[in-house]
């Protein structure tokens, strides 16, 4: 082939993986390690946070003044800028809600936030971000999302109904005409994030890690919020998962994950021991849906789209 042929061949499109998530924190919490090793494989990540974090608890008590309450959600959005940059070369995009609160809170009421809104319209707001970044996979929580708040519930739906509607030309027609046009895409695979692990595996493991005297805080702090019936219920959310089917190695690249947990510092206790507790060597997922082949156990998210395409 003549050189000047090649040179007009299209460019091959990169693997692009899209997480859902509420609030920002979500996104290193529950994926931090995918997203960090992925987009050092050269891949696109771009995630998607549903709302501000408006009503957010402020965990560290010099930071938690009136002042700062005011403006949460601008703090918490310069936080997850600080935090994605630490995991590497990520994207963002947001939703545009605000933050529902916990079930039976005045915030859960509120017709701004994401609970309240219109899931037809919320859901038309994804497919939008869907066809204009054209993931091939995209990552959101259980149907439980993943502790059961209303927010993780919703962008769990939400991140549902995009990935199957997306793809179909008679949904959301209005998107594909117009000077912001955009064209039908329809993502390759479906994952929901499984909760990381029992805190009796948790703690096991930062004591290999780090020794009794590092896990002692950790301990203490588990055992002075155990609360029986709290505890019954993330039994019955961690048992009710989907099967373990995908296991990601990201040890490599979780190193990241401290340092950008740290970002969030009105959320996460900035002690290091803890930080290293949040942080696993392997993440875990269930496939929902795949319009590819899958071949259980995967160990890669893009296990069975790589050929072909520029990674």
């Amino acid at each position: 082939m003549p050189p000047e042929a090649a040179d007009d061949l299209p460019t091959p499109r990169v693997l692009t993986l899209m997480t859902v998530t509420a609030h920002p924190d979500d996104e290193t919490l529950w994926a931090g390690g995918v997203m960090a090793r992925y987009a050092a494989e050269g891949l696109r990540v771009l995630c998607v946070t549903c709302t501000g974090g408006e009503n957010g608890s402020i965990v560290v008590p010099e930071l938690d003044t009136p002042e700062n309450r005011a403006r949460l959600g601008e703090i918490r959005a310069e936080e997850l800028t600080r935090a994605l940059a630490r995991l590497g070369p990520i994207e963002n995009r947001w939703l545009g809600y605000r933050d529902s609160g916990m079930m039976g809170t005045p915030e859960n009421n509120d017709p701004r936030s994401l609970w309240q809104a219109d899931l037809e319209e919320a859901t038309g707001r994804l497919v939008r971000i869907v066809r204009e970044v054209r993931p091939d996979v995209i990552v959101t929580f259980n149907e439980w999302g993943g502790n059961g708040h209303p927010d993780h519930i919703r962008a769990s739906e939400i991140a549902r109904r995009a990935f199957d509607r997306a793809g179909d030309p008679t949904a959301y027609p209005e998107q594909l005409g117009g000077l912001d046009a955009v064209a039908p895409w329809t993502p390759s695979k479906l994952y929901e994030r499984r909760a990381t692990a029992s805190r009796r595996q948790k703690v096991r493991r930062l004591l290999a890690d780090e020794g009794v005297i590092a896990a002692v805080p950790i301990v203490a702090r588990i055992a002075l919020q155990w609360r029986p019936g709290r505890e019954r219920q993330r039994r019955i959310r961690y048992d009710s998962q989907g099967p373990l089917d995908t296991e990601v190695e990201v040890g490599r690249w979780v190193k990241n994950k401290p340092a950008a947990l740290a970002e969030h510092r009105t959320q996460i206790r900035p002690d290091p021991a803890q930080l290293r507790y949040l942080s696993f060597a392997t993440e875990q997922y269930t496939i929902c849906e795949s319009r590819v082949e899958v071949h259980r156990p995967e160990t890669d998210l893009f296990a069975g789209l790589r050929s072909g395409w520029r990674t």
